[in-house]
Protein backbone atom coordinates (compact mmCIF):
# COMPACT_ATOMS: atom_id res chain seq x y z
CA UNK A 1 0.00 0.00 0.00
CA UNK A 2 2.17 2.99 -1.23
CA UNK A 3 1.04 6.96 -1.06
CA UNK A 4 0.51 8.75 -4.47
CA UNK A 5 2.91 11.16 -3.62
CA UNK A 6 6.46 10.33 -2.05
CA UNK A 7 9.48 12.88 -2.00
CA UNK A 8 12.65 11.16 -0.64
CA UNK A 9 13.85 13.82 0.88
CA UNK A 10 11.69 13.91 3.50
CA UNK A 11 12.44 11.89 6.77
CA UNK A 12 10.76 8.55 6.81
CA UNK A 13 9.26 6.98 9.99
CA UNK A 14 8.25 3.20 10.81
CA UNK A 15 5.82 2.54 13.36
CA UNK A 16 4.94 -1.48 14.30
CA UNK A 17 1.71 -1.81 16.31
CA UNK A 18 0.77 1.49 14.03
CA UNK A 19 -2.42 0.48 12.22
CA UNK A 20 -4.26 0.84 16.27
CA UNK A 21 -4.08 2.10 19.73
CA UNK A 22 -1.13 4.23 20.82
CA UNK A 23 0.79 3.38 17.25
CA UNK A 24 -2.12 4.75 15.65
CA UNK A 25 -2.10 8.10 17.33
CA UNK A 26 1.57 8.02 16.78
CA UNK A 27 1.45 7.71 12.86
CA UNK A 28 -1.27 10.38 13.00
CA UNK A 29 0.95 12.90 15.12
CA UNK A 30 4.02 12.32 13.01
CA UNK A 31 2.43 12.89 9.71
CA UNK A 32 1.17 16.11 11.60
CA UNK A 33 4.55 16.74 11.60
CA UNK A 34 5.92 16.43 8.43
CA UNK A 35 7.34 13.03 8.23
CA UNK A 36 6.44 10.22 5.49
CA UNK A 37 4.83 7.61 7.74
CA UNK A 38 5.27 3.81 7.28
CA UNK A 39 2.46 2.13 9.01
CA UNK A 40 3.62 -2.02 9.86
CA UNK A 41 0.98 -4.14 11.79
CA UNK A 42 -0.74 -7.48 11.22
CA UNK A 43 -4.06 -6.12 10.51
CA UNK A 44 -4.28 -5.37 6.86
CA UNK A 45 -7.93 -4.06 6.84
CA UNK A 46 -7.07 -1.74 9.49
CA UNK A 47 -3.82 -0.46 7.75
CA UNK A 48 -4.95 0.08 4.56
CA UNK A 49 -8.07 1.99 6.31
CA UNK A 50 -5.26 4.18 8.23
CA UNK A 51 -3.35 4.55 4.92
CA UNK A 52 -6.52 5.77 3.00
CA UNK A 53 -7.27 8.43 5.68
CA UNK A 54 -3.97 9.81 5.55
CA UNK A 55 -3.45 9.77 2.05
CA UNK A 56 -6.79 11.78 2.17
CA UNK A 57 -5.46 13.82 4.48
CA UNK A 58 -2.82 14.93 2.25
CA UNK A 59 -0.21 13.22 4.38
CA UNK A 60 2.93 11.12 2.71
CA UNK A 61 2.07 7.33 3.93
CA UNK A 62 2.01 3.85 2.97
CA UNK A 63 1.34 0.61 5.07
CA UNK A 64 2.19 -3.14 5.18
CA UNK A 65 0.48 -6.18 7.05
CA UNK A 66 2.86 -7.90 7.89
CA UNK A 67 3.94 -9.79 11.62
CA UNK A 68 6.69 -7.52 13.50
CA UNK A 69 8.62 -10.73 14.07
CA UNK A 70 8.97 -11.81 10.34
CA UNK A 71 12.78 -10.17 9.61
CA UNK A 72 12.30 -11.13 5.86
CA UNK A 73 9.21 -9.08 5.40
CA UNK A 74 10.97 -6.44 7.87
CA UNK A 75 14.45 -6.36 5.89
CA UNK A 76 12.34 -6.05 2.28
CA UNK A 77 9.98 -3.65 3.43
CA UNK A 78 12.86 -0.91 4.85
CA UNK A 79 15.04 -1.96 1.84
CA UNK A 80 11.86 -0.42 -0.06
CA UNK A 81 12.00 3.00 1.33
CA UNK A 82 14.43 5.59 0.33
CA UNK A 83 15.45 6.61 4.13
CA UNK A 84 15.05 4.95 7.34
CA UNK A 85 15.19 7.49 9.74
CA UNK A 86 13.04 6.35 12.74
CA UNK A 87 11.77 3.51 13.84
CA UNK A 88 9.02 3.31 16.95
CA UNK A 89 8.82 0.23 18.00
CA UNK A 90 5.20 0.20 18.92
CA UNK A 91 3.45 -3.98 18.64
CA UNK A 92 2.69 -4.91 21.78
CA UNK A 93 0.27 -7.83 23.38
CA UNK A 94 -1.07 -7.81 27.26
CA UNK A 95 -2.82 -10.77 28.24
CA UNK A 96 -4.09 -10.52 31.54
CA UNK A 97 -3.54 -13.64 33.75
CA UNK A 98 -2.59 -15.10 37.79
CA UNK A 99 1.29 -15.85 37.56
CA UNK A 100 0.16 -19.19 38.33
CA UNK A 101 -1.65 -19.96 35.57
CA UNK A 102 0.87 -18.65 32.83
CA UNK A 103 1.79 -21.34 30.64
CA UNK A 104 5.67 -21.76 28.83
CA UNK A 105 3.38 -21.12 25.65
CA UNK A 106 1.99 -17.79 27.24
CA UNK A 107 5.08 -16.57 28.43
CA UNK A 108 6.78 -17.56 24.68
CA UNK A 109 3.93 -15.69 23.16
CA UNK A 110 4.49 -12.55 24.87
CA UNK A 111 7.78 -12.17 24.80
CA UNK A 112 8.22 -12.74 21.30
CA UNK A 113 6.57 -10.18 19.93
CA UNK A 114 7.37 -7.93 22.88
CA UNK A 115 10.46 -8.29 23.23
CA UNK A 116 11.80 -10.47 19.44
CA UNK A 117 9.59 -7.60 17.68
CA UNK A 118 11.43 -4.76 19.41
CA UNK A 119 14.88 -6.10 18.63
CA UNK A 120 13.95 -7.65 15.11
CA UNK A 121 12.33 -4.30 13.97
CA UNK A 122 15.36 -2.09 15.67
CA UNK A 123 18.04 -4.43 14.13
CA UNK A 124 16.73 -3.75 10.94
CA UNK A 125 16.40 -0.64 11.08
CA UNK A 126 19.65 0.56 12.24
CA UNK A 127 20.96 -1.68 9.72
CA UNK A 128 19.67 1.30 7.55
CA UNK A 129 20.28 4.39 9.61
CA UNK A 130 22.35 7.04 8.48
CA UNK A 131 23.84 8.96 11.73
CA UNK A 132 21.40 11.23 13.40
CA UNK A 133 18.89 8.38 13.63
CA UNK A 134 16.24 7.59 16.08
CA UNK A 135 14.59 4.55 17.48
CA UNK A 136 11.69 4.96 20.28
CA UNK A 137 10.81 1.57 22.13
CA UNK A 138 7.51 1.59 24.27
CA UNK A 139 7.61 -0.25 27.21
CA UNK A 140 5.55 0.45 30.26
CA UNK A 141 5.37 1.48 33.95
CA UNK A 142 4.73 -2.47 34.02
CA UNK A 143 8.28 -2.53 33.86
CA UNK A 144 8.52 -1.73 37.74
CA UNK A 145 6.41 -4.48 38.64
CA UNK A 146 2.38 -5.50 38.81
CA UNK A 147 0.06 -8.49 39.62
CA UNK A 148 -1.70 -10.47 37.37
CA UNK A 149 0.37 -10.06 33.80
CA UNK A 150 4.23 -11.50 35.22
CA UNK A 151 5.10 -12.27 31.42
CA UNK A 152 3.85 -9.01 30.35
CA UNK A 153 5.73 -7.08 33.08
CA UNK A 154 9.04 -9.59 32.37
CA UNK A 155 8.53 -8.50 28.24
CA UNK A 156 8.16 -4.64 28.96
CA UNK A 157 11.29 -4.78 32.04
CA UNK A 158 13.64 -6.34 29.18
CA UNK A 159 12.39 -3.83 26.38
CA UNK A 160 13.87 -1.35 29.08
CA UNK A 161 17.09 -2.68 29.48
CA UNK A 162 17.37 -3.77 25.37
CA UNK A 163 16.82 0.01 25.35
CA UNK A 164 19.68 0.93 26.78
CA UNK A 165 22.06 -1.75 25.68
CA UNK A 166 21.24 -0.56 22.26
CA UNK A 167 21.32 2.90 23.53
CA UNK A 168 25.25 2.03 24.07
CA UNK A 169 25.87 0.05 20.88
CA UNK A 170 24.83 2.69 18.87
CA UNK A 171 25.88 6.31 20.42
CA UNK A 172 29.30 6.17 18.36
CA UNK A 173 27.32 5.93 15.38
CA UNK A 174 25.18 8.64 16.45
CA UNK A 175 21.42 6.97 16.35
CA UNK A 176 19.81 7.74 19.65
CA UNK A 177 17.04 4.63 21.52
CA UNK A 178 14.68 5.68 23.62
CA UNK A 179 11.83 4.56 25.32
CA UNK A 180 8.53 5.47 26.31
CA UNK A 181 6.77 4.05 29.66
CA UNK A 182 3.07 4.31 29.21
CA UNK A 183 0.49 4.46 32.51
CA UNK A 184 -2.21 2.90 32.09
CA UNK A 185 -3.86 4.15 28.58
CA UNK A 186 -7.43 4.21 26.68
CA UNK A 187 -6.85 1.74 23.86
CA UNK A 188 -8.54 -1.38 22.38
CA UNK A 189 -6.43 -3.50 24.80
CA UNK A 190 -7.54 -2.04 27.78
CA UNK A 191 -11.24 -1.98 26.47
CA UNK A 192 -11.14 -5.66 26.71
CA UNK A 193 -11.05 -5.17 30.63
CA UNK A 194 -14.91 -5.34 31.86
CA UNK A 195 -16.52 -1.95 32.30
CA UNK A 196 -16.10 -2.42 36.28
CA UNK A 197 -12.48 -3.38 35.84
CA UNK A 198 -11.84 -0.25 33.27
CA UNK A 199 -13.53 1.67 35.57
CA UNK A 200 -11.49 0.83 39.11
CA UNK A 201 -8.35 1.01 37.01
CA UNK A 202 -9.17 4.28 35.78
CA UNK A 203 -9.71 5.35 39.99
CA UNK A 204 -6.56 4.41 40.76
CA UNK A 205 -4.82 6.89 38.39
CA UNK A 206 -3.49 10.48 40.02
CA UNK A 207 -5.75 12.02 37.49
CA UNK A 208 -8.72 9.70 37.62
CA UNK A 209 -8.57 8.67 34.31
CA UNK A 210 -6.33 6.75 31.67
CA UNK A 211 -4.16 8.10 29.65
CA UNK A 212 -5.78 9.06 25.81
CA UNK A 213 -3.33 7.57 22.83
CA UNK A 214 -2.57 10.72 21.81
CA UNK A 215 -0.93 11.99 25.24
CA UNK A 216 1.50 8.91 24.65
CA UNK A 217 2.13 9.97 21.39
CA UNK A 218 3.31 13.42 21.81
CA UNK A 219 6.07 11.99 24.17
CA UNK A 220 7.05 9.61 21.06
CA UNK A 221 6.87 12.05 18.85
CA UNK A 222 9.71 14.56 21.09
CA UNK A 223 12.02 11.73 20.96
CA UNK A 224 11.42 10.45 17.31
CA UNK A 225 12.16 14.46 16.52
CA UNK A 226 15.47 15.22 15.01
CA UNK A 227 15.64 18.01 17.59
CA UNK A 228 16.21 15.99 20.60
CA UNK A 229 18.74 13.54 18.72
CA UNK A 230 21.42 14.11 21.79
CA UNK A 231 18.65 12.03 24.13
CA UNK A 232 19.61 8.51 24.09
CA UNK A 233 19.61 5.74 26.38
CA UNK A 234 16.65 7.53 28.33
CA UNK A 235 13.02 5.80 29.71
CA UNK A 236 10.47 8.62 30.36
CA UNK A 237 7.65 7.68 31.95
CA UNK A 238 4.20 8.97 30.57
CA UNK A 239 2.02 7.98 33.24
CA UNK A 240 0.63 11.23 35.31
CA UNK A 241 2.96 10.63 37.55
CA UNK A 242 2.15 7.58 38.89
CA UNK A 243 5.75 6.04 38.78
CA UNK A 244 6.73 8.76 41.71
CA UNK A 245 4.70 6.71 44.18
CA UNK A 246 4.77 7.98 47.55
CA UNK A 247 1.87 8.18 49.74
CA UNK A 248 -0.36 10.74 48.09
CA UNK A 249 -0.45 13.12 51.02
Amino acid sequence: MQSASHSPSKETAFVTGGASGIGRATVQRLAADGFRVVVIDRNAPQVESLVDELTRAGHDAAGHAIDVCDRSSMAALLDAEARVDVMVCAAGIGPSRAFEEISDDDFRAVLEVNVLGVFVAAQEAVRRMKPGGRVVTVSSRAALGGTGFAHYVASKAAVVGLTRAMAMDLRGRQIAVNSIAPGFTDTGMTRAMSPEQHAAASALEPAGRPAAPEEIANAIAFLASPRTSFITGQTLFVDGGKSLGGLGL
